[in-house]
């Protein structure tokens, strides 16, 4: 029989393309609604294979009800939504897709120091009340960064592509908090290794591109703001999770840090009354971090090549959880 696979967004078309090459059905959810794990369950019954776009809590109890998929495939980096340790245990590979999206993702982390740095967005908003008239020379000044320090928490591939920006543009210094050593971009970025609370003294931009687990679950928190300079800019272009929004907030009203730059909000999507959205220091984009053709495109495509490769008995183009069912 012929497999068949669930797509829970709209996708490009490039997906659909290589699985129709290999013979594989498809269902393609294209209303402008979130399907709830309680709705998709019933639904699954009927197909082999699953590919998530979206905030699908792919929990325990959702595996277990769909415990005959053989695979989950993320058109994602990030796959905190995933229960990685019951897909191991019911045999289901999960795949995601690394890589492919770190060119556009830091273009987006440097659009936002930048944007924060100089009150952008704020100013747009200015001209569009009809407040540009007078010129104060003393008003909506912003900060600039040639020779400043950024810091970065988690430095993979999109942090490393971040730090070629700013040292480029720039020529801000390195330093970074990881669990372990990135030789790479110490050896061509001049990266230095610190603690995360000498990070946040020394930083004058943290950027954010660590994984969101319970470790750094609301990492930046009260405590955390309070070691940053005054001048500080912080940007989240990872997963909203990783801050706690309340203290951000706090933290910018007071003075505690400077600015604020967010691709991902904590919860998501925020509301249209919150306060960061009014903020003169403060730039927030919806999670658009990987929104070029580009990108999306190769995301979709590398999805679509996990579902193959797992009904192929392959390995995965990357896995999460490897395929155990592999010739």
């Amino acid at each position: 029989m012929r497999k068949r696979v669930y797509i829970t967004r709209t996708v490009p078309e490039i997906a659909l393309q290589h699985l129709k090459a290999n013979g594989i059905d498809y269902t393609v959810w294209t209303e402008r609604r979130h399907q709830s794990e309680e709705e998709l369950i019933p639904v699954l019954k009927d197909y082999d294979a699953i590919i998530v776009s979206g905030p699908l809590k792919v929990n325990r109890a959702f595996l277990e009800a769909c415990s005959h998929l053989k695979i989950v495939s993320m058109m994602s980096v990030g796959y905190d939504n995933v229960d990685v340790a019951a897909a191991k245990e019911l045999g289901i590979a999960v795949g995601n897709t690394p890589g492919v999206l770190s060119g556009a993702t830091a273009d987006t982390a440097f659009l936002l120091l930048l944007a924060a740095s100089r009150k952008a967005f704020h100013m747009h908003k200015e001209i569009i009340r009809g407040n540009w008239n007078f010129w104060d020379p003393t008003a909506n000044l912003g900060l600039e960064l040639k020779g400043k320090t950024l810091g970065i928490v988690g430095l993979g591939r999109i942090g490393f592509e971040l730090a070629q920006r700013c040292i480029g543009a720039y020529g801000m210094k390195l330093i970074y908090h990881n669990r372990g050593t990135n030789e790479e971009a110490e050896r061509e970025l001049g990266a230095v290794r610190v603690s995360f609370d000498e990070l946040l003294q020394q930083s004058d931009v943290v950027s954010v591109h660590t994984a969101l687990t319970p470790e750094t679950k609301e990492l930046f928190n009260k405590d955390a703001f309070s070691k940053m300079k005054p001048t500080a800019i912080f940007v989240n272009t990872a997963r909203g999770g990783i801050h706690n929004e309340a203290d951000l907030i706090a933290a910018l009203e007071s003075g505690t840090i400077w600015g604020a730059g967010l691709d991902v909000t904590n919860p998501e999507p925020m509301a249209a009354d919150n306060p960061l959205l009014n903020m003169h220091n403060v730039a927030v984009l919806p999670h658009i971090g990987s929104a070029t053709v580009d990108t999306r495109n190769a995301m979709a495509a590398i999805a679509a090549k996990n579902v193959i490769r797992t009904f192929e008995g392959r390995a995965l183009e990357h896995a999460v959880v490897e395929n155990i069912h592999r010739l």
